[in-house]
């Protein structure tokens, strides 16, 4: 008996096995060294030198293109993030019905979120914002309006990047889709006979119930969009222009860490994007207990 224990001990240690050496060698150890290389100063090709604080420092009060890198991140996260779970919800609202495509229809709308971290979709991205892109050609079918210089002008910029993390709202869709699906129609069917309108259902049914599920969703996608690389980086052709305009956080850290081999002042600036993220998260937590609907709860929390 005690030899079969021991034979299914040694069991389960060769199967985790593998997962444990992975998860120590490619996260816990180099989650550990870059907390050490963030007080070094560190090139990647001679020893770290210890330098405290300094690189922490050196990110607030003399470094203007990483306060410049953290505002235009927040612009894009707090400007993306809500028109992307708002238009998620919407096509979740639209396809939630009995229609024999609407299985064909989800699939389709997921694909962009499927291939949309991909280095294609950012080139095809690209292309359709260039001078001569369809979205230009476009705005001059629309009455003559002028074509928009979105590789010319920082803040149009901005924005091209901003439309594309939300036409990759697929994900997020599908969760709203399993969450409408979880609403009894027999509160809706109420709400009519009483004479409830479209928008009184919404506010008043569809949004409380739903709020546990917009809650995951914002804090997922917030999480994502502060790690957003490959879009700012094709588009950009690595550079974050025009004028540093689409110099998100993650692209600024790749540079100063690859470009200008200061992996100490990236890994250090890796620890205050994890700060952040913790008390962005945080917060969304703490306000959660005066909007989120908890059925469990006697319908508040």
């Amino acid at each position: 008996m005690q030899t079969n224990i021991k034979q299914n001990l040694w069991g389960g240690y060769l199967f985790i096995g593998p997962f444990i050496i992975g998860f120590l060698a490619f996260t816990i150890i180099p989650i550990i060294a870059s907390l050490y290389f963030s007080f070094t100063s560190y090139d990647l090709f001679s020893a770290p030198q210890w330098i405290g604080f300094d690189n922490f420092k050196e990110m607030f009060t003399n470094d203007p293109r990483y306060l410049h890198s953290l505002k235009i991140t927040f612009i894009y996260v707090f400007a993306g993030v809500p028109l992307r779970l708002a238009f998620a919800l919407i096509v979740a609202m639209l396809l939630n019905t009995a229609s024999r495509a609407v299985g064909l229809y989800r699939t389709l709308y997921y694909l962009p979120s499927l291939i949309g971290g991909s280095v294609a979709v950012a080139i095809m991205w690209r292309n359709i914002f260039g001078d001569e892109g369809i979205v230009n050609l476009a705005l001059l079918s629309m009455g003559g309006i002028d074509p928009v210089r979105w590789f010319g002008d920082p803040t149009a910029a901005l924005w091209m990047l901003i439309f594309l993390s939300v036409w990759q709202f697929g994900s997020s869709m599908l969760i709203f889709l399993a969450g409408l699906k979880s609403i009894p129609q027999s509160y809706y069917e109420a709400a009519s006979v009483d004479g409830a309108s479209f928008f009184q259902k919404f506010f008043h049914i569809t949004i409380p119930m739903l709020s546990p599920v917009i809650l995951f969703n914002a804090i997922m996608q917030t999480i994502a969009a502060f790690m957003t690389f490959v879009p700012a980086f094709i588009i950009s052709k690595g550079t974050g222009g025009p004028l540093d305009g689409t110099l998100l956080y993650s692209l600024y850290l790749f540079k100063q860490g690859f470009e200008f081999f200061s992996m100490g002042y990236a890994s250090a600036m890796a620890w205050i994007m994890l700060i952040i993220i913790a008390i962005l998260t945080s917060i969304i937590f703490l306000t959660s207990k005066f909007w989120v609907h908890y059925e469990s709860e006697g319908g508040g929390r």
